[in-house]
């Protein structure tokens, strides 16, 4: 059947950009999301660009964890073993002190950006170790590594997502399985980027998700040797904390 790439979420963006780069590469897509409306845009991107490969849609709500599984045991069922999965989602970027966060939200995020991300790793992982290679790759961002005065709720998820990837890491690697936390500390620039930067829009100041699925697919070729587990990615103009 070919080899097989599952992304959950992939809609405009680097979900998009991962789609299409490893479709490129010769593997079959699988989007995983709560809407095939929103993945019209990526599925469409992948058809234009890679006319022998498949790509399908399978829903799966992973506030529902559930749900997740139901959804790889499909994939697996309608197109083989998974051998790629890239889990790309993130909670929304809601900006709070610390003390007005609501237990709902908390509870929400928590869900998406680590229980969503262990119940798709859980998945997959097995047959992975049976077969001694598969990768996982969690899109996630710098704010695993600090807390937030101001956006505490995306900072927990964020630390919480690493901490499974570690242990996972840690756990599974020696059974063949690559396992990345990838730390974005930067902006994509997407569409909405445009409209949030307004006048001070400036796509060099952006990281394209041409590039950033590029940096994916080059982890992806690391030999087991030299494999890393923390991959941090910015543009070359970004301006770092000193």
């Amino acid at each position: 059947m070919g080899a097989v790439c599952v992304i959950v979420g992939a809609g405009e963006g680097l979900g998009r950009a991962l789609a299409v780069k490893f479709a490129a590469e010769g593997f079959n897509i699988a989007l995983i999301a709560r809407s095939e409306y929103r993945c019209a845009g990526t599925m469409e991107a992948v058809r234009c660009s890679s006319k022998k490969v498949d790509i399908q849609f399978f829903y799966a709500d992973v506030l529902k964890p559930e749900t997740v599984e139901s959804s790889i045991s499909a994939i697996v069922e309608a197109m083989g073993e998974i051998d790629v999965l890239i889990y790309n989602v993130r909670g929304a970027f809601k900006a709070c002190a610390p003390l007005d966060m609501s237990y709902a939200d908390l509870g929400d995020n928590y869900q998406l950006e680590v229980i969503g991300a262990f119940a798709a790793a859980k998945s997959v992982l097995p047959s992975m170790i049976k077969r001694s290679r598969g990768s996982v790759f969690f899109s996630s961002a710098t704010a695993a590594f600090r807390g937030s005065a101001h956006y505490p709720l995306y900072a927990i998820g964020k630390f919480g997502l690493r901490g499974l990837s570690q242990s996972l890491a840690k756990a599974y690697g020696k059974d063949g399985v690559h396992i990345v936390h990838f730390r974005l500390d930067c902006d994509l620039d997407v569409p909405i980027m445009e409209k949030l930067y307004g006048d001070r829009y400036d796509p060099t100041k952006l990281a394209d998700p041409e590039d950033v699925a590029k940096t994916y697919w080059l982890t992806y070729l690391q030999p087991r040797g030299a494999w890393s587990n923390e991959v941090e990615i910015r543009p070359s103009s970004e301006t770092w904390t000193y």
